[in-house]
């Protein structure tokens, strides 16, 4: 199986990993994914004609900090964009496009793939362009990917990896719902540096709780 590209996991040096203990029941996700719609963004499958607006967006170094160089052109994008389009069709793996209320393209991506056969196991993961930072965009999306996650995928768990120097991504995860496990020592490399990252994880029956004060977020 394809891994995940590296620099398509988080801008907040986020990564995510899911399990379920049960087979999994979908939509027909593979075919197209849904669209799902927030009070603030659409996700929806990535297009071609995204590729440019996340070349300027999710490249610069306040997003990339804590992540693998992304791609540095719009054609590396594009050919990003493509792989994310066969990997959805094979069942693997999820990439939906964040597009804010008002706008037409990507500002940053939400991802989950399997780590195993029937996505026992999964990551999941996000870039989203700095000037949306402390907008709510990143809330509103990853609500709608979490219920994504739990009632379509049929997640059991999900878990989070971030770089514990990364205070805003570890501030994020916490405003979510998920509950630091523990640290992970000198588990991802950046720049040749090798960096800590906190765990973190939710599960599904105590987000269906918060989801009663949350509301349905997927429409």
């Amino acid at each position: 199986m394809e891994r995940l590209p590296q620099y398509a996991t988080t801008a907040m040096a986020t990564t995510m990993t899911t399990s379920i203990s049960e087979p999994v029941t979908t939509t027909d996700w593979t075919k197209a994914l849904p669209t799902l719609a927030g009070t603030r963004v659409t996700l929806r499958e990535l297009r071609l004609s995204d590729a440019p607006s996340l070349c300027d967006l999710v490249t610069t170094e306040e997003v990339s900090r804590f992540i693998s160089p992304p791609p540095t052109t719009v054609e590396g994008f594009e050919r990003f964009i493509q792989w994310t389009h066969r990997e959805r069709a094979a069942g693997r793996y999820a990439c939906f496009a964040v597009v804010p209320h008002g706008l037409d393209t990507a500002i940053g991506i939400f991802q989950i793939r399997q780590l195993e056969p029937g996505f026992g196991t999964a990551e999941w993961g996000f870039a989203i362009g700095s000037l949306f930072w402390g907008t709510g965009v990143f809330m509103d999306a990853a609500r709608l990917t979490v219920e994504f996650a739990f009632e379509t995928v049929g997640v059991h768990r999900l878990e989070a990896r971030a770089a514990v120097m990364n205070g805003r991504g570890n501030g994020a995860l916490a405003k979510i719902g998920a509950v630091k496990e523990g640290v992970l020592r000198r588990s991802f490399v950046r720049n040749g540096e090798y960096l800590d990252q906190a765990l973190w994880s939710m599960v599904r029956e105590e987000w269906r709780q918060t989801k009663a004060v949350w509301g349905s977020v997927i429409h």
